[in-house]
């Protein structure tokens, strides 16, 4: 039982030449500065600052606040010789005064999508300085120093990222979650699309940072006669897509390397269309940094069906193997794994084991008959439940949630969901590891991260035929999100209930066309079929009103629909599973063994009631320091920012939030002074305040060294 596991600590080691091997590695980039996502090119979100302390870290104080429209806001800024970059709720740029908050600038985008936007790169040669900014399909070149748009890059400044992805690519959702990997004068993008056909083909693609023009791709959903293809039918049907990039790539300039994790093939839960393992979806592939050729690649799902992207980007780090340091790369996934790599190779650095999985699945389903499993480190987060590791805050909610999962399909990782009967997936579709990425002490290889531990349920629709052309579309694009009876799980799933009057025909095309949030647009939609979509469900006054008329044809191709995405809850609507509910971890690379596991996050009401330590739900991810902080905010409803003690976990100060800190943080120096500083929103919290803001953090400035 993983809830209750402990694990010993493991004695601290410092190496000298493993140390300097880190140093080395991390001497491109102003120590006073984040000028990358995830803080330098490695992606380890390590900072040799040193102002900030275990013994007085506790002293922090707010040094400013920017609040912006309300909204979601995942945005990990960037600090670039005391200018902060970030973004606003509906991805516009700003510019602020890093020690104050005072806006320099800001560059209005017109976007109109409200897709969530994660970062932005920056690139400079002399006096010469790009910042590069995503919104919608865009790709924008902004002066940092006068928020203007740099004309010569593509037209006017920007180019179009659908371009050169299909005959119409008018048609395809594309948006730049996170943001680029800048290398010499290139910007390496990938791109976040829809999980359902029609979807993008997933590239990597690098841009010349002066002009815009393509100079390499490299097709991750390879085409005839690519390495990879093979791993898919000969003839794949017109909407399959995915196999993208969407959640970040890291850098290793020395070697001219570029490591690209992926995402699942649409459409993500049947995959009776895409027989074979599917390569390159849910993989990390090693590239070329100059030239976007094949270096190696790691499939961490076969054939995926649960949607298992790898979903945050991987680190670089050294390691120690038989008294030398080892250049490595570690990749977290969903199920709560850590892969970790020999970085020229792609050799293991822990032995990684096929292993048999279930494979009775729905008719015309192959399923892979295996699934690459590591034997270390452990699992981060559970991947299998029972009726005894069921929540018992009381006796009601135990034992409704024992009936809840006494009729669902309940088997070990990687079973295929059942047809008409919801099956358990743990840990749940946002894992396990997510988005905020993970963080690693460069002194000591402890890699922290922070992971979901609850269980979420799902099935397929069994074929069936629909009267209404409404009905038939709103199964086939929207379901997946919005579920089957349009119950949804909110916030990031709506419910599609009671939409009459308060949204009209107009706001409905342009939110579908442009998605908001977890959704991405369906720009395939003509106007009439969203037109039809609207009409459908303004006809529907609650589920059980929704029937499915057996005398027309079935409106699917492969005859399956995903049921939607659905925590597994108890009767008072919280995570069903016993606690914790979230946890932060810290695991030694060099051995594979766990430093400390914590829960991270309470419930207030229910800490009220005296079950504090829970854990909740966390988006976001970790930063670590050189004097062994590890600063956290991710945690939705207690809305605390925290800072802990790298070596045993000891939680050494907490500040509450105007909003939930739902971003990775940052920390950079302006002036001598320290700063830690985090974007934070209301969106994922129904009950909590609404607004966004970026928040910033020091010391008192009458503390003295």
């Amino acid at each position: 039982m993983l809830q209750n596991a402990v694990f010993k600590p493991v004695a601290k080691v410092y190496l000298s030449a493993f140390a300097l091997a880190n140093v080395l590695s991390n001497v491109y980039a102003s120590d006073q500065d984040w000028r990358t996502y995830g803080g330098n090119r490695d992606g380890d979100r390590f900072s040799s600052l040193s102002e900030i302390t275990r013994e007085n870290v506790q002293t922090l104080e707010q040094a400013w606040r920017f609040d912006i429209e309300p909204g979601g806001l995942q945005t990990q800024p960037l600090v670039v010789d005391g200018v902060f970059f970030a973004y606003t709720t509906d991805q516009d740029v700003i510019a602020l005064d890093a020690t104050t908050g005072e806006q320099r600038w800001r560059f209005d985008t017109q976007s109109h999508s409200w897709q969530p936007v994660r970062g932005l790169s920056v690139w400079q040669e002399g006096q010469e300085k790009r910042l590069f900014a995503s919104a919608d399909h865009w790709l924008y070149a902004i002066d940092p120093d006068t928020g203007k748009p740099v004309t010569a890059f593509g037209e006017a400044g920007r180019i179009d990222l659908r371009s050169g992805l299909s005959d119409s690519p008018e048609n395809l959702a594309v948006y730049m979650t996170t943001p680029g990997v800048v290398f010499e004068d290139l910007i390496i993008t990938g791109f976040r699309t829809t999980e359902t056909g029609p979807a993008a083909p997933g590239r990597v693609r690098a841009f010349d940072v002066h002009t815009g023009a393509l100079r390499w791709q490299f097709n991750l959903l390879p085409n005839p006669g690519e390495r990879g293809a093979d791993t898919w039918p000969e003839h794949r049907s017109a909407g399959t897509g995915g196999a993208n990039s969407w959640a970040g790539m890291v850098l290793d300039a020395e070697r001219a390397m570029v490591f690209v994790p992926t995402g699942s093939a649409t459409d993500d839960f049947y995959g009776g269309d895409r027989p074979g393992n599917n390569l390159f979806a849910n993989s990390l592939v090693a590239l070329d940094a100059r030239t976007g050729n094949y270096r190696w690649h790691f499939q961490g799902v076969h054939h995926d069906i649960w949607d298992r992207d790898f979903a945050s980007p991987p680190v670089l780090l050294n390691v120690v193997r038989d008294g030398r340091s080892v250049a490595a790369v570690a990749q977290a996934s969903k199920q709560g794994f850590v892969f970790v790599f020999e970085r020229d190779t792609g050799t293991p650095l822990f032995q990684i084991t096929e292993t048999a999985v279930p494979t009775d699945a729905a008719p015309g389903e192959q399923p892979a008959s295996t699934q690459p499993v590591p034997v270390l480190p452990a699992p981060f987060a559970r991947q299998r439940i029972n009726a005894d590791q069921l929540s018992s805050r009381t006796e009601k909610v135990n034992s409704h949630a024992r009936e809840q999962l006494a009729d669902m399909q309940n088997g070990a990782l990687f079973t295929p969901l059942a047809v008409d009967k919801p099956t358990i997936v743990m840990p749940g579709f946002d894992g396990g590891a997510e988005w905020g990425g993970q963080a690693v002490d460069r002194s000591t290889g402890l890699f922290v991260v922070n992971s979901n531990d609850v269980a979420w349920h799902a099935y397929l629709v069994s074929p069936h035929a629909v009267a209404d052309k409404g009905e038939a579309l709103f199964l086939q694009h929207c379901a997946s999100c919005h579920g089957v009876d349009r119950s949804g799980s909110p916030p990031e799933f709506p419910a599609l209930t009671g939409l009459s009057g308060r949204i009209n025909d107009f706001d409905m095309i342009g939110l579908i066309k442009g998605g908001r949030g977890r959704m991405p647009g369906i720009p395939s939609l003509s106007r009439d079929d969203i037109l039809l979509i609207s009409g459908w469900l303004a006809q529907q006054e609650s589920p059980d009103d929704l029937h499915h008329d057996k005398s027309v044809a079935p409106f699917s191709t492969s005859g399956y629909v995903f049921s939607g995405f659905r925590k597994f809850l108890d009767a008072d609507g919280y995570p069903a599973v016993a606690p914790p509910w979230g946890t932060l971890n810290a695991i030694d690379l060099n051995t594979g063994e766990y430093r400390w596991r914590r829960p991270l996050g309470f419930y207030p009401e229910l800490a009220a009631e005296g079950l504090e330590n829970t854990g909740t739900e966390n988006y976001g991810g970790p930063i670590v320091t050189s004097t062994g902080l590890v600063f956290i905010g991710a945690t939705i409803f207690d809305r605390r920012f925290r800072a802990f003690d790298i070596d045993n976990g000891q939680l050494l100060w907490q500040a509450e939030l105007p909003y939930a800190g739902t971003a990775t943080p940052i920390t950079y120096a302006v002036g001598g002074h320290q700063y830690v500083a985090i974007a934070c929103s209301g969106a994922r919290d129904r009950r909590g305040p609404k607004g966004a803001a970026y928040v910033s953090f020091r010391l008192p400035t009458d503390t003295h060294q």
